[in-house]
């Protein structure tokens, strides 16, 4: 597939799990028909949405075998392969690429230190050992190093990866690196991670966003993608201000980490639209308390999205 393949909206899909913590495929199942029949362009199982870090290799494994297989080539597939330095990330995507992943995405290595040349090589790698495309996904806040706009688009220009998906926080970094990137004849495509900010990415340039709260509201960021592209200025921020007032469910659990905070949010939400079956998130991440689960009701209800 060619960067001209991707684009537009691609939500880092959730991980549905039972109450015992157990992955739920049915579920998954499901949700992938949902964002599909929503317009969404294509997705991202085992991103920092899908909580990649707590599985096993064997529940990433069918995790990614259930989205193949339940997408059937409709839309690309981009995987994580999330994993702590080069060989480490081959070995993951083999394994992706072989039940049906259409593309890899990868961060900067984790816990190992490295230099921006060490960085630049490690994705080199795994470009040499693997047969598909490569994203960068800049996730400083996860234990990597914040990726420079200088190194990506050099890498897009030696071929080496084919986009990025910026979960960095830092829009001045995404802002320059969408004029590098179209100054040297746009090598990448570019996807801002920043739920609150894709219709000001989209009107700068960005060639589509990997919003969580696409989980709970997926139409909604389809319609404000395709407002943006279509210069629809009222539209594009009127739909991004609904989905801003939606976000707000993130804010609602207090002394919790980012992970029982962000994930819990989104998969309450969900489970009250009826998306997934429970809200469980992996251990050790205890499950939100019922004066928060309160307050995402209420919000939830006030987005229309519930009768």
């Amino acid at each position: 597939m060619t960067t001209a393949s991707y684009h537009g909206i691609i939500p880092p899909i959730v991980t549905p799990l039972n109450a015992d913590g157990t992955v739920n495929h049915d579920d998954l199942a499901k949700l992938v028909e949902h964002l599909i029949d929503a317009g969404v362009n294509g997705l991202f199982p085992l991103g920092s949405t899908g909580q990649v870090a707590y599985l096993t290799d064997a529940d990433r494994l069918a995790v990614m075998k259930t989205v193949c297989d339940t997408t059937a080539g409709r839309v690309p597939v981009l995987a994580g392969a999330i994993e702590l330095t080069a060989a480490r990330v081959a070995d993951s995507a083999k394994a992706f690429l072989e039940v049906g992943a259409d593309a890899i995405v990868a961060t900067a290595p984790i816990y190992a230190i490295s230099d921006e040349g060490e960085i630049a090589d490690h994705f080199r790698m795994i470009h040499a050992a693997i047969n598909a495309p490569l994203f960068a996904y800049d996730i400083p806040a996860r234990g990597c190093r914040k990726l420079s706009p200088d190194l990506l688009v050099d890498l897009g220009r030696e071929g080496v990866i084919v986009g990025v998906k910026d979960s960095s926080g830092d829009d001045v970094s995404f802002r320059r690196l969408i004029a590098m990137n179209d100054a040297a004849g746009h090598p990448l495509s570019l996807f801002t991670g920043h739920e609150v900010m894709v219709d000001a990415m989209g009107f700068a340039g960005a060639d589509g966003a990997v919003p969580g709260l696409a989980n709970v509201d997926a139409s909604a960021y389809v319609r404000l993608w395709k407002a943006a592209k279509a210069r629809d200025v009222n539209t594009a921020t009127e739909e991004q201000e609904r989905i801003n007032r939606l976000f707000e469910i993130v804010f609602c659990p207090t002394g919790r980490s980012g992970d029982a905070a962000g994930v819990g949010a989104f998969k309450a939400a969900m489970a009250l639209r009826g998306l997934i079956s429970t809200a469980t998130m992996t251990a050790p991440l205890k499950p939100l308390d019922d004066k928060v689960l309160e307050q995402i009701r209420v919000i939830v209800k006030d987005a229309g999205l519930l009768d």
